[in-house]
C-alpha cells in the first residue's frame, strides 16, 4: 500500500465550508493517495509555514512513526509564506497567549481588523516567512528525512492565489516566493505541483470557500489527480496499484 507523508497548511484540510477531519476522502491529499490505492498521512496546521513543517518533523513522534512507512513525501508548505503578515510572527502567534481573556479577544479583534488596510497600507510587506526562510526550512526538512530515507521521492508545491479580503486582496509576496521555490526545486531534483496553475481559475472565479483562500471540492479533485501524476511516476511501478479516485 503506498503511503504519502504530507506536510500541509490550511488547503490541506479546508472544503469550500470550513475545516474537515484529515481522513475526509474529498481532501487533496486524500484523492491523491486513493488514486495510488494507498493512504495519505497528513502533518498539517491553520497558517503553517515551511518552517512549522521543519518543526513538526523535529518534534512531533507521530511524523517520525511515519517516516519508515513513506513511499513519498509530500512538501505542500510555501503557501502561507507569501501572505502579507503586518505584524511579526511572534507578535501575532502571541495574541493567543494573552490574558485576560477580554483583552486577548479586544487585541486580535483590532488586530482583523487592521489587517486588511494594513496589508495594502504596506504592498503586502512583510510577508509571514521570506522566500530565502522558506527555502531554507524546505531544505532542512527534505535534508533531514532523506539523511534516514536517501532514496524517497519527494514532491513540492507552489503557492497558489488568493482573493481574500481578509489580506486586503493583497498578494504581492507570490511572485517572490513562487521564484525561490521553483529555483530551490529544480536544485534539490524536487518536482513542483503549481497550484496557481491548478486552481486558479477556481480561486478567483468565487467558486472556492468564501473567504477567498480556501477551496471548493472541485479544486481539491483537480490537484488530488496532479499529485497522484506525479508521484505515480516517481514510484516504482510493481509496487503500485492504480485506482479511480472518488467521485464525490
Amino acid at each position: 500500500m503506498t503511503t504519502l507523508l504530507v506536510f500541509g497548511d490550511s488547503l490541506s484540510f479546508h472544503g469550500p465550508d470550513g475545516p474537515h477531519p484529515a481522513d475526509d476522502e474529498r481532501l487533496w491529499p486524500n484523492r491523491a493517495a486513493a488514486a495510488l490505492g494507498g493512504r495519505a498521512e497528513l502533518f498539517a496546521g491553520a497558517g503553517w509555514t515551511a518552517r512549522d513543517a521543519f518543526w513538526s518533523l523535529a518534534g512531533d513522534p507521530r511524523v517520525w512513526a511515519q517516516l519508515p512507512k513513506a513511499d513519498v513525501l509530500v512538501l505542500a508548505v510555501g503557501s502561507m509564506d507569501t501572505l502579507p503578515s503586518p505584524l511579526p510572527t511572534f507578535l501575532r502567534e502571541g495574541l493567543r497567549y494573552l490574558r485576560p481573556d477580554p483583552l486577548r479577544r479586544w487585541a486580535r479583534e483590532r488586530y482583523l481588523a487592521a489587517q486588511p488596510w494594513l496589508a495594502r497600507a504596506l504592498r503586502g510587506h512583510p510577508v509571514a516567512l521570506p522566500p530565502a526562510l522558506t527555502v531554507r526550512y524546505l531544505d532542512r526538512v527534505l535534508g533531514s528525512i532523506r539523511a534516514l530515507r536517501p532514496d524517497l521521492p519527494a514532491v513540492a508545491v507552489l503557492p497558489p492565489v488568493h482573493r481574500a479580503s481578509s489580506y486586503g486582496f493583497v498578494h504581492s509576496g507570490r511572485l517572490n516566493g513562487t521564484a525561490a521555490i521553483r529555483a530551490w526545486g529544480d536544485g534539490a531534483g524536487v518536482p513542483l505541483l503549481d497550484l496557481a496553475s491548478l486552481v486558479g481559475d477556481h480561486v478567483l472565479g468565487g467558486r472556492g470557500n468564501p473567504d477567498g483562500i480556501h477551496w471548493g471540492w472541485e479544486a481539491h479533485k483537480l490537484v488530488g489527480k496532479a499529485l497522484a501524476d506525479e508521484a505515480g511516476a516517481l514510484l516504482d511501478p510493481a509496487a503500485m496499484t492504480l485506482v479511480s479516485p472518488p467521485t464525490t
